[in-house]
């Protein structure tokens, strides 16, 4: 199961109490220790897409509260930090701030919640004024944050498509990913990664007319191509339609993210090897009005050596 969209509650650990106690017989004065600072709570990346499957039960995350401070000015312990993992690609969005937090570096590390303070215990407090303070402060609350986790694929040429047209076939050639295929719809079920040198490629489960409206697997997972730089449109030269085909996926690109419909396109007549040379002629002459039309067949090399050329030619602009 691939989750890319989830929300979670990160809570920072409490700052304990400063301890009140006080020197016995002739010592006499206050000797009580602060308490311990609480966790906070630390996000980094990582390119394993799966991380967000880790809140397939709880989607609460703490981390450590501190310790109460002890007598003899002893300080409580600190609370342990919690450092959690997230996939590249992750947008988090505060629900009630709307502050937006993006994780876009392997390397980065980012402070979600920082934990409360400790309070003061009746050594630290006192003053010429008050030289017997009788209470210890009490501690922080640690920040507490209700985070929307979505996940869109950092990916610099996207697979789109009607199913069934042979986009995840292609992914496993060009980039030795290794996709389940098969002769039915929806074979592929989430977006599949593949690299081909450095360039990523993203393959998008299949949309259908109406996807906008919830049919078929619907166009939860076209977000992930919205950073792309270059969509690449799969449609089979098996196809009695290749005209009808290009417009129902562009019209449901249109519904989701008209922003989608204004980035570099190369249409892909995949199939090629199923149609006569007439007929593979007649179909990229009608897509042509479009853009730039590449027959494409696994099962030749030399086509698919031709798109690997083509997209060195058209490197990626950056993901936006």
């Amino acid at each position: 199961m691939f989750i890319d969209e989830v929300d979670v509650t990160f809570q920072a650990g409490n700052g304990a109490n400063g301890k009140a106690s006080f020197y016995p017989g002739h010592k006499s004065g206050p000797n009580g220790g602060n308490g311990g600072s609480g966790g906070s709570i630390y996000l980094m990346v990582t390119s394993n897409l799966m991380a967000l499957n880790q809140f397939l039960g709880s989607k609460i995350r703490m981390a450590q509260n501190g310790e109460i401070g002890g007598t003899y000015r002893k300080a409580g312990r600190n609370g342990r930090d919690f450092t959690l993992t997230l996939p590249l690609g992750s947008i988090l969005t505060d629900r009630n701030t709307k502050e937006v937090f993006e994780l876009t570096d392997v390397n980065q590390k980012l402070l979600i919640c920082k934990g409360g303070l400790g309070g003061r215990g009746t050594y630290d407090l006192r003053s010429p004024s008050n030289t017997t303070p009788l209470r210890g402060e009490r501690g922080k609350k640690g920040q507490k944050r209700k985070l929307q986790i979505v996940l869109k694929l950092i990916a610099d040429y996207g697979l789109i498509g009607l199913p069934n047209t042979g986009k995840s076939s292609l992914l496993n050639e060009l980039t030795f990913a290794n996709v389940k295929v098969a002769n039915y719809p929806f074979t592929t079920l989430e977006p599949n990664l593949g690299a081909m040198g450095k360039k990523v490629l993203a393959d998008i489960p299949g949309l259908i007319e109406g996807a906008s409206l919830g049919k078929g697997l619907g166009i939860k997972f076209l977000k992930h191509i919205e950073k792309v730089s270059l969509l690449l449109h799969c449609i089979s030269a098996e196809s009695e339609s290749v005209e009808a085909d290009y417009q129902v996926v562009r019209e449901e690109l249109k519904k989701f993210n008209p922003m989608l419909c204004a980035k570099s396109e190369i249409i892909l007549l995949t199939k090629s090897d199923v149609a006569t040379a007439d007929d593979l002629k007649k179909k990229q002459k009608i897509l042509a009005i479009h853009g730039q039309v590449l027959p494409i067949s696994i099962l030749d090399d030399k086509s698919l050596e031709k798109l690997r050329k083509v997209l060195d030619e058209n490197p990626p602009v950056g993901n936006g």
